[in-house]
């Protein structure tokens, strides 16, 4: 099982490689950084797993966001089909959408080229989201919220 030196040791090779001098783990193994003025990007290593968890500040909401977003998210990270895997979670005091992504720290030190391009990717799928939650905003809510009627063909279970 890999370790926090070993995660450190490997956001060594990841600053050598990216020329990123801000990759430098905190004492808690965070690493944080803004890329293209766009996203916070956060590294944590979990040792109980031997992971990186990866997470990504994609959009801010504001509180009055209509459901179709969060439907869009939901549906969108269904086994994750939209996500490359990840998943959306939304930070409750900012309203922000979090994309997580797991790396499993013994496969990516194999390659470090490997995990900075697939990093790359992942901030291409959050431009994507990002674009398609902008774009809900932008439309409005078009469902009926007076409606207490399900959807047709939705069992829905009452106490």
């Amino acid at each position: 099982m890999m370790t926090k030196d070993d995660y450190i040791q490997f956001f060594a090779e990841v600053r050598k490689v990216s020329k990123i001098e801000t990759l430098m783990p905190d004492e808690s193994g965070l690493v944080s950084v803004r890329i293209d003025d766009a996203y916070n990007v956060n590294f944590q290593f979990v040792e109980a797993t031997g992971k990186i968890l990866c997470f990504i500040e994609v959009a801010e909401l504001p509180k009055n966001a209509s459901k179709e977003v969060y439907r869009d998210l939901l549906s969108g990270g269904l086994f994750g089909k939209e996500t490359a895997g990840g998943y959306f979670t939304l930070e409750p005091e900012t309203e922000t959408v979090v994309y997580n992504y797991f790396f499993d720290l013994s496969t990516v030190a194999k390659d470090v080229e490997d995990f900075i391009a697939t990093i790359e990717k992942t901030l291409q799928l959050c431009d994507i989201w990002a674009e398609r939650i902008h774009g809900i905003l932008e439309k409005g809510d078009n469902t009926d919220d007076d409606s207490d009627e399900p959807p047709i063909g939705h069992m829905v279970f009452k106490p």
